[in-house]
């Protein structure tokens, strides 16, 4: 990344005590940027916002507040935003489907209208979804023009928030900073323990040494580490600064094709890279619907940005196992995420 341009940048993080915004945070931190979180109190215990929080500007609160989203941005006065704050579970939105629109849709909108008329912002990027898209079953890539739906009501609401962010930009920020939408794949890493999620189930299963229980283990998912789509989103964030006219306003970031794989291969070469077998079952229960294949064009971001994903995903799922073997061994985390930031920025051809 560009560390001139983060230098000193005020930067606000919404989100910042979740997996990915966690990690966006650190990573600005090492550039060197100032940055600020909004984002309520982190949701598990472990959680990596607490691993490598040192000295971090974080305000705690509720997207949905208007008035303390409005504060915030009153008091850090940022040049540029990402939008990471939201209700981010499938499952969840089957049982809260109320509070997951509240959330992904009207939060975002508290957002946007916060940061309207503010001279000093520069770019504000807003994380959505690679389920924002009307999936017909067919497999094929998506690119950033293809409709937009979501059968679920996650899916539907970060379609909502990509609607919300495109009425903003056309009727309030003409002529003011540029908004854009960034959708990314499946993203596993160190430090993540939502629930519902395949790493964090398979840790537990090692742990417990039993086999894991996978709803549509044949179900194709474009898996990447987390570091990928967050290098695509600074990258965005600094074009949409210096070039506001030539920078897309919708992008995605997938992994290459070859690491597009099933859920039972990841929890097989994920097992093997931790150290244990705890091989899987399929869950027999009743559970919502989810597309068998969900597959993104990221030649866009390539042309566009000159992004492409660096971490093949046998190389993602190394990371991520060494990441929590570090945890199990007693190492200091915030050095381990900030080597593993370091690495990343490398030359690619450094890369394991």
């Amino acid at each position: 990344m560009n560390a001139d341009f983060w230098r000193g940048r005020r930067v606000l993080v919404t989100g910042h005590t979740g997996f990915k915004g966690a990690w966006l945070h650190l990573w600005l931190r090492s550039l060197g940027a100032d940055v600020t979180g909004f984002a309520l109190a982190p949701a598990t215990e472990p959680n990596l916002w607490n691993m490598v929080a040192a000295n971090a500007d974080s305000v705690e609160g509720d997207i949905r507040d208007e008035a303390h989203v409005r504060r915030t941005v009153d008091r850090c006065r940022p040049q540029t935003v990402f939008h990471l704050a939201a209700q981010a579970l499938v499952r969840e939105s089957y049982r809260d489907p109320l509070g997951t629109y509240r959330t992904n849709v009207i939060g975002t909108a508290n957002l946007l209208d916060a940061c309207r008329g503010r001279p000093e912002l520069s770019g504000i990027v807003v994380v959505t979804s690679d389920k924002v898209y009307d999936n017909d079953g067919g497999g094929r890539a998506f690119e950033e023009d293809d409709r937009l739906g979501g059968h679920d009501p996650y899916s539907n609401s970060k379609a909502c928030a990509e609607l919300v962010a495109a009425s903003y930009r056309d009727s309030f920020f003409r002529g003011g900073a540029p908004i854009a939408t960034v959708r990314a794949g499946n993203v596993i890493g160190g430090g993540d323990w939502s629930p519902d999620r395949l790493i964090p189930d398979c840790l537990q299963a090692l742990r417990a040494g039993r086999s894991v229980n996978l709803r549509y283990p044949d179900a194709v998912r474009p898996w990447q580490h987390v570091l990928d789509p967050l290098a695509g989103y600074l990258l965005l964030g600094e074009a949409l600064a210096r070039a506001p006219a030539r920078a897309p306003r919708a992008v995605n970031f997938g992994p290459d094709p070859a690491s597009f794989c099933t859920v039972r291969e990841v929890v097989d070469a994920f097992s093997s890279r931790f150290g244990g077998k705890p091989g899987w079952i399929r869950d027999a229960g009743e559970h919502p619907p989810e597309a068998a294949a969900l597959r993104l064009s990221s030649e866009l971001a390539g042309r566009a940005l000159g992004w492409h994903g660096r971490l093949d995903i046998a190389a993602a799922l190394s990371w991520t196992a060494d990441w929590y073997k570090a945890m199990r061994s007693g190492e200091d985390m915030l050095r381990f995420s900030e080597e593993q930031i370091r690495l990343y920025s490398r030359d690619a051809r450094s890369l394991p």
